[in-house]
C-alpha cells in the first residue's frame, strides 16, 4: 500500500499531474470518473495567494469527490511560502505539494518553479519552512536538474526526505529541456533503489499508453506514475493503465458517443465553475485532443474554436457524434 502521511493511495497510485488552465476542477472530475487515484490542482502562486488575488483564490476550491487530492503551490519567497502553507490548509485538502518544476520563464525568473534547481540549499531551506508551517503532509514535484550539468536529484531526493516531504514526483527532463525530448528515468529509477530514501517516489514524464506504464514500473520500481500531457482530453487513459494491469489486455479506445459526452461534461462544468465567457473561451484548448485522428474533424472543430454561444457549441458537438459512426474511432 502506498501512503502519502496517513492518505491511502492503493498499490500502485495513478496521478494526474498538476497543469496549469488545465487540471482545474471540470477536468479533475472527467479523470476522477476513469480512475485517477490522486489529482493535483493548477499550480496556485503563493503571492497571489496571500495577496488574495482572485485567480490565485479561485484554484483553491476543491470537491468532496476528488478526494484525495493535493494543492500545489509556487514561489521563493520564505514569508510568503510559509503564509500560503497556513492558507492552503485551511482549504482542507489531503496533501500540500511544492512544485519546484515548472519550466516557464516568467515563473523561473522569480527563482520559482524550476528556477530553483539553481539553488538547492535555497529549495532545502523553503521547504523546511513550509513543513514546519503546516500539518499537511508536504510533498514535491520537481526535474532532475537545471541542465545536463546539475542532475542532482539524487542528493535532492535525500535532502528534502530529511526536512520532511512525504513523497517526491520526479519529471524525468531537465529545466534546459523544457518538455522536449525523451525523458530519462534512469536517475528516476536510481533515487527509487537508494536505501536511504523510504518515501513513495513518482515517476513523471511520456507515459502515454498502458504499455509503457508498466515497461517504466517493472524497469524502474517507482511507487506510482504522474500522467499529464497524455491525460488531455484522454481522461481515459487512467482506465486503461489501470485494466491492463489488472488484465494484461487493453481496452479499446472510447467511441465517438463516450468523447462527445466528456467533451459536453466537460463544457458543462467549466461553465457552471468559471461563467459563460471564459468556460466557453478555456474550453477551447481541449477540443482538439477530444476528438484527434477524426478525418474531416477540421470543420467541426473551427465552430468549438469561434463559437461563443453555449447551445451552437453542445450543437455541434451534438453534430461530431452523428457524422462520425462508432467504426471511425480511431485508435488512441
Amino acid at each position: 500500500m502506498v501512503k502519502i502521511g496517513d492518505v491511502e493511495l492503493g498499490e500502485f497510485p495513478l496521478l494526474l499531474a498538476p497543469m496549469e488552465d488545465v487540471s482545474d476542477p471540470p477536468f479533475r472530475a472527467l479523470c476522477k470518473a476513469q480512475g485517477c487515484d490522486m489529482m493535483y490542482t493548477e499550480f496556485i502562486s503563493v503571492e497571489g495567494l496571500i495577496r488574495d488575488a482572485d485567480k490565485s483564490v479561485r484554484k483553491l476550491d476543491i470537491y468532496d469527490y476528488e478526494r484525495p487530492i493535493g494543492i500545489q503551490i509556487f514561489g521563493a519567497e520564505l514569508d510568503s511560502m510559509m503564509r500560503a502553507a497556513e492558507i492552503v490548509e485551511e482549504a482542507r485538502p489531503e496533501v500540500l505539494d511544492i512544485n519546484y518544476g515548472c519550466p516557464v520563464k516568467k515563473v523561473v525568473n522569480k527563482m520559482a518553479g524550476a528556477g530553483i534547481l539553481q539553488d538547492i540549499d535555497k529549495m532545502v531551506e523553503l521547504t523546511k519552512a513550509v513543513v514546519s508551517s503546516t500539518n499537511l503532509p508536504v510533498t514535491v514535484k520537481t526535474r532532475l536538474g537545471w541542465d545536463d550539468n546539475t542532475k542532482y536529484i539524487e542528493e535532492v531526493a535525500e535532502r528534502l526526505q530529511d526536512v520532511g516531504i512525504k513523497a517526491l514526483s520526479i519529471h524525468g527532463r531537465t529545466r534546459k529541456q523544457m518538455y522536449k525530448g525523451e525523458a530519462d528515468w534512469t536517475l528516476i529509477g536510481r533515487v527509487k533503489e537508494n536505501p536511504r530514501i523510504h518515501i513513495p517516489i513518482f515517476g513523471n514524464g511520456d507515459i502515454d499508453s498502458p504499455q509503457k506504464a508498466k515497461e517504466y514500473r517493472e524497469r524502474y520500481g517507482v511507487d506510482g506514475v504522474m500522467i499529464g500531457r497524455a491525460s488531455i482530453g484522454y481522461p481515459w487513459i487512467f482506465r486503461e493503465i489501470r485494466h491492463y494491469f489488472e488484465t494484461g489486455e487493453l481496452l479499446p479506445p472510447p467511441t465517438v458517443r463516450e468523447r462527445v459526452e466528456a467533451a459536453a461534461e466537460h463544457l458543462r462544468h467549466s461553465l457552471e465553475w468559471k461563467g459563460e465567457r471564459l468556460g466557453v473561451l478555456e474550453m477551447r484548448r481541449h477540443y482538439t485532443n477530444y476528438f484527434r485522428g477524426y478525418p474531416g474533424i477540421k470543420e467541426f472543430r473551427k465552430i468549438l474554436v469561434t463559437e461563443e454561444n453555449p447551445d451552437t457549441l453542445f450543437g455541434a458537438l451534438r453534430e461530431i457524434e452523428a457524422h462520425y459512426s462508432e467504426a471511425e474511432s480511431p485508435v488512441h
